[in-house]
């Protein structure tokens, strides 16, 4: 009995979560577009209210975590949407959607779970492909952060700044002029960069891999394909050596006749 209330609470303590992320989403959605303003009146109200919650959310989950490392690298993103100096922050909260959904195998329920989803999940688990997104991400937020802070220019051009320094593409569009802009683009160019080709060797061994791997399924195929075929004219052998009539001994009747 109390094991049932507890799921049931569990359930709809997901529900109110999955609700309260999905309007979040779709507030900074429209934040970001330009339809609402959340720097006043009412949406901002609504808007700090489910920081708030989240907020306490992520903080009871990190308390009560028994590995308070395993919780910060699986749930780094929950931390990147709590940033509340920007509304985009919160699209990261999609994260929080999906650990829902592969909690109760909501995709499998619905026919949506299969050979994709698959390759998805060991693509971004097994391969480390999500830590290292999540790590790169941290750097190019928390550099744009800093950078926009030392040269008071906006967000938007802080981070595309980053982006373009970590990519080492380099517009010059937007370039630091105060000596803590600067120390923060050094910073960037040694870690972001590293991190980013870790990022891109990661793709290109998952892909050349996975082709080794298909190579080896066709092999094996065509090897257990051969092996059935050879099966069936063994198993056609011994059927036509058994049909073949047996000769009786003669030497017996060849020495009666001599006598």
């Amino acid at each position: 009995m109390k094991r049932g209330i507890q799921k049931l609470d569990i359930l709809l303590y997901n529900i109110l979560v999955a609700v309260l992320a999905l309007a979040s989403l779709v507030l900074a959605i429209l934040a970001v577009s330009g339809t609402i303003t959340l720097h006043n009146g009412p949406y901002r109200l609504i808007f700090m209210l489910i920081w708030i919650f989240f907020l306490a959310d992520y903080l009871i989950r990190f308390f009560r975590a028994k590995s308070k490392k395993d919780f910060l690298i699986s749930n780094l993103f929950d931390l990147i949407a709590l940033i509340p100096s920007h509304p985009i922050f919160v699209l990261f909260r999609i994260a929080r959607l999906y650990s829902i959904v592969r909690y109760y195998n909501l995709l499998w329920k619905f026919g949506l779970s299969g050979k994709f989803t698959k390759a998805l999940h060991r693509f971004l688990y097994d391969t480390g492909f999500i830590y290292l997104l999540s790590i790169s991400l941290v750097i190019l937020i928390f550099s744009s952060l800093i950078f926009a802070s030392f040269e008071h220019d906006s967000l938007e051009n802080s981070l595309w700044w980053a982006i373009t320094t970590a990519t080492t593409v380099g517009y010059g569009d937007v370039t630091p002029k105060t000596s803590g802009g600067k120390i923060v683009a050094s910073i960037l160019m040694l870690g972001g960069i590293g991190f980013l080709g870790l990022l891109t060797s990661t793709i290109t061994d998952f892909f050349t891999n996975e082709d080794k791997q298909d190579e080896q399924t066709q092999t094996l195929k065509h090897l257990s394909h051969q092996v059935a075929q050879l099966s069936k004219q063994v198993t056609q052998l011994q059927k036509e050596l058994k049909a073949l009539p047996t000769k009786q001994p003669t030497s017996s009747k060849t020495h009666s006749k001599k006598k």
